[in-house]
């Protein structure tokens, strides 16, 4: 379950940034108040936290993935 949380959080930090380096829009800002609001930097220390803990994905076996992917489609 954490895994998914993480990832979905890192994709929408990834879209963000893509929005950000073409069309100079950082979207959680416009959306949340701007960049400095409570709610925006919220947002931004998950998408980190998101990071931190997918470099774990990084350092486990292929059968612990395998494993924890099947155990979750039951």
């Amino acid at each position: 379950m954490w895994d998914k949380i993480a990832l979905i959080l890192l994709i929408i930090g990834g879209i963000n940034w893509g929005l950000v380096g073409i069309f100079e829009l950082d979207l959680v800002a416009w959306l949340l108040g701007g960049a400095g609001s409570l709610l925006a930097r919220t947002v931004y220390i998950l998408v980190a936290i998101s990071a931190i803990w997918c470099i774990s994905l990084l350092f486990r076996r292929d059968d612990e993935l395998a494993f924890d992917t099947a155990n979750h489609r039951q």
